[in-house]
């Protein structure tokens, strides 16, 4: 289960997501069409876990897929509050995004900050109803 929980619970590790402290927002301003949607749900997923908006992250910002997989909304809120409580830094940058061919995913690459030292991580994404959320890395 532990399994299970932590690589359900990755694209908030890889976003090095807490939930201490007020955050600069991500900024999205660099990217228009399909690539600024993309951006604003990595800034969405940030806003929600600075506000440990546990609900709003696993209705909003996470894939159907991954809310799945940690058993149901109440339990990704469960994984998603105690992801929260174990990251120290909410800075996160995106640095570029690719959208697949056929439109319906996306890979972000973002910068975070862990421990001190700044490292990239790609985070999967998908468009579920109109939206895109984060599916994994």
């Amino acid at each position: 289960m532990r399994r299970l929980l932590a690589s359900s619970c990755l694209p908030l590790a890889a976003l090095a997501l807490a939930a201490c402290g007020a955050a600069p927002a991500t900024s999205t301003s660099g990217f228009s069409g399909a690539e600024r949607e993309v951006a604003q749900t990595i800034a969405s997923l940030q806003s929600n876990a600075t506000s440990a908006e546990e609900r709003k992250i696993c209705e909003q910002d996470l894939a159907a897929s991954v809310v799945s997989r940690l058993g149901g909304v109440k339990s990704c809120e469960a994984a998603i509050k105690t992801q929260l409580g174990g990251v120290d830094n909410l800075e996160v940058a995106v640095a570029s995004v690719k959208i697949a061919p056929h439109g319906t995913t996306a890979t972000a690459t973002v910068r975070s900050i862990h421990e001190g030292k700044t490292r990239p991580s790609n985070v999967a994404l998908v468009k579920e109803g109109g939206k895109w959320k984060i599916s994994g890395l």
